[in-house]
Formats: structure tokens, sequence, C-alpha cells
């Protein structure tokens, strides 16, 4: 398929993350772009801003004559997460419009460059994002499609008059299975989105997949203690830790005062030392030897990576620190499957061992509660205390029987409550805090800033 032969290009469900990234290439490449979403968000307002033409009915009149008048010249993209009876999409499709899903858009954009795909279950977006940034800086620029707003640039997209291209590969509906990398990152290989795989042997199948498409002389660095097929014998396999040993791994760390880290990066022929990470939390540790592993694949300026990792200001939504003070702290993560809300709650036990914390999580779909429950349960028991939120649907319909109260009820932390979302400034407000996360991966966000104003405004902070 070749791009460039289109004049328009029409998203459905250009609100999402991967998706207002494509958006925002398209319109950068001087195409002609529009699409579709549910819900109006400051990222769909940030894209109607950049000259996307963006509405938030499901209605075929409001896609603009120009595009529903030239099928030949008008490339549509679609989400899956997109149900599957849209009345534009299945216009689109209906009258011979090239539809295409997001994935494949990324797999033809990629196919021309040098790329570095980040795959795993969790980790994927600050890994990914803070590779991009240690290529900004080493190579004087990247291409990148990120699943988060790099805080660096306040973007999900960047671009370069290089070759190289950071890529987040998804493992959702397969979409990875479109990238052909030169070489690649694996975080993590967890059984999740049972819905679309059936089985944690399927999920690990799609990853051995996913290394086969590895190009000959290229790379793969995979997670000290994952273990997946490894039938790609035209690659290079390194391992990685923090504190594990491998390939690549972290040594003398030492936690400084606002919860970042001072480490060294061993590699097989180096020494990093005193690396200090922009970032605070253990996790992150991980993620920046990941990210420091596949950015020596394309440099060996690691005077500029040291430099890049100290300057890296995170991902939004990712270990997000809205207040962090000795005696008040607050942050925002988008952990939402029990591997990473372990990674998540760990890392914060970790930085404030002498405090309270507080959890406050919000379910993502019915089915990762259904499939889940337990894992979900023990990872919030870890907390001091818990405040769990209905289930937030997305895309799917409400299941019999599957409820916030299956994982309230495993949970064996002694102060728990279960509310809805309504309720949660009220309840926070009669709380005594001193150390409170918010996470999940539906619209808990749009409670982050008046908690966080809340917060201030209780306890006196500028």
């Amino acid at each position: 398929m070749e791009i460039p032969s289109y004049k328009y290009v029409y998203l459905v469900g250009v609100g999402g993350i991967g998706m207002s990234a494509l958006a925002r290439y398209f319109n950068h490449q001087g195409f002609k772009v529009a699409g579709y979403d549910r819900t109006e968000t400051e990222l769909t307002r940030a894209l109607a801003s950049e000259g996307v033409d963006v509405h938030y009915d499901d209605s075929i009149s409001l896609i603009p004559s120009d595009f529903r008048s030239n099928p030949a010249d008008t490339l549509v993209i679609y989400t899956p997460a997109i149900p599957s009876d849209h009345s534009e999409l299945n216009y689109l499709i209906a009258n011979g419009f090239k539809v295409i899903k997001r994935s494949v858009a990324l797999g033809v954009i990629a196919a021309s460059k040098r790329t570095l795909g980040v795959a795993g279950t969790h980790g994927k977006t600050t890994t990914s994002t803070l590779l991009s940034h240690l290529l900004v800086e080493a190579l004087g620029g990247v291409n990148a499609f990120l699943g988060g707003i790099a805080k660096n640039y306040s973007t999900n997209l960047l671009l370069s008059k290089n070759d190289v291209l950071v890529a987040e590969a998804d493992e959702f509906d397969r979409s990875f299975l479109q990238l052909f990398p030169n070489a690649a990152v694996i975080t993590s290989t967890d059984a999740d989105h049972l819905d679309i795989y059936g089985s944690h042997e399927a999920v690990l199948r799609s990853f051995a997949d996913f290394i086969n498409q590895i190009k000959p002389g290229g790379a793969l660095v995979l997670k000290q203690g994952v273990e997946v097929p490894l039938e790609n014998k035209e690659i290079a396999v390194y391992r990685y830790s923090i504190d594990k040993g491998g390939d690549y791994h972290a040594e003398n760390i030492v936690r400084n005062s606002n919860g970042t880290y001072t480490f060294d990066i061993v590699t097989p022929k180096t020494r990093i030392e005193a690396c200090t990470l922009g970032v605070p939390g253990w996790i992150n540790v991980e993620n920046a030897i990941a990210a420091v592993a596949l950015a020596l694949t394309v440099t060996d300026d690691t005077e500029a990576l040291k430099r890049a990792l100290a300057s890296f200001g995170g991902v939004k939504r990712r270990f997000d620190f809205y207040i962090n003070t000795p005696t008040l702290t607050f942050l925002d993560d988008y952990a939402h499957h029990p591997e990473e809300l372990r990674a998540s709650i760990s890392s914060v036990k970790a930085m404030f061992p002498n405090r309270k914390v507080c959890g406050i999580f919000q379910p993502h779909l019915y089915t990762r509660t259904r499939d889940f429950a337990e894992g979900f349960a023990q990872s919030l028991s870890l907390l001091d205390e818990v405040i769990l939120l209905d289930i937030y649907p997305a895309r799917e319909l409400p299941i019999e029987g599957v409820t916030s109260q299956i994982i309230f009820e495993k949970i064996t932390a002694s102060n728990k409550v279960l509310i809805t979302k309504s309720e949660l400034l009220d309840v926070l407000s009669k709380r005594e805090i001193d150390v409170l996360m918010t996470v999940g991966a539906g619209d808990i966000d749009k409670l982050v800033e008046p908690i966080a104003d809340m917060l201030k405004n209780r306890y006196s902070i500028k």
C-alpha cells in the first residue's frame, strides 16, 4: 500500500493515544486529516487546534464532504476498539473506501525506517518514551509513535530527518505483528487481553511470532526471567534486569531523597557510571536499563545517554507526581494489569518505606476484571488503604456477576472501601492523606486534577 497516493486521511477513533499520533503524523505530512471520537478530551482538543477536523457524533453526514465524495483519494484508519455496529465505519467499508487498522498504518510507515520496537504486556510506554528521549539526545532527533504524552515534548509523536523510528509494539489485537523491527525489547509477557487470545499460551505464541519478525542481523533485548519461545536464529539475544544480572543490569544503586535513583549501567562492552534517572521509582530503573540497551543498537554515545537519563521528565499518567512533599505525596499511574499494579505499588512503598500509602483503583474492562480478580486483589492488598471504584467498561458490555465486588471481597487489607466515582472527592476530604495514588486505565484521569486541587487547598500547598 502506498500512502502518498492518498490526499485525505479519516480516522475512526481519532482520540485514542495511538490513533492521535497517526493523525498528527499525516497532518504534518500535508494530508487533510479528519476523524471521529466518542468523547471530547484534552487530546482531541489539541488535535483540533493543530488543524484536524474532529467530531463526536457517529453520523455519516459529519464526515467532511470532500472525504465522502472521494473514496479513491481517502484512506480510512480505525482502531479495533470501535464497535462493529458503528455507522460511519460500516458506511466507509460499504462504499469502497480503503479501510485499514491502526496497526497496519503504523506498519506501513515503519517499513521504510530503521525500527526499534518496544513490546511487553506492561512497561511499553515509559520504556519507548525514554528510549526516544535518549535518541533525541544521542542522534539529534528520532521518529517516535508513543502510547503516552512525553512530558519533555508534550506530544505522543516525534519526527526527525533521520531514519530511526521508535514504535510501541502493542500486543492488543496482535497489532505488533504488523512490525518488522531491526531490534526490539520485550519487557514482559504476562497473561492479558484474554478476550482476544483465549489463553496465556496464545499470548506467548504471539510474542514468539513477533520475535520471528525481527530482521536478520538484528537484536532482541529480553527481560531476565521472561520465558518465550526463541526461534529466530538470525538475531542476537540479550537479557536485562535491574539487579539480577544479565547482559545489561544496574549496580551500585542508591536511592536519592526525592525518590530518584543513581546507579551504574553494566553492558556487554562497557559500564556507564553514576547515572541518575530524572523520574522517581524503582520500576523506572528497570525501564531505563531496557531503553539504554536498545539505544546502544544505534548509538555508542554513552555520555549523551547519561545526560538524557538525567533530563527525562517522564510520561503523563505513568508514575506521574502531582504533589511530592515530605508530608504529602500524590501521584497518578496508568497501571491496569495485576503485575503492573504490583510493580507500581511496590515502587511507591520502596520510595516511602515509613509512610502510609492509600491507593484508588478503577478496574478497566469486565473481561480483565473477571480473568484477574484474584491477582488484582493480591496486588491491592499491598496497600495500607484501598479505595476501589466501579469498573470502567471501555469497549465492553456488562458481564453478569462481574463487578468490582469480586475484587473487593478478596482484598486482605483491613482498611478498604468500595465506592462510586461520584463519591470519591467527598470520601477523600474526610481522610488524613499521607501518600495517595490513583491507578487505572479508564476515566479516573479526569479526577486527578480535582484531587490535586483539593489536596493543595486543604494542606496549603502552592
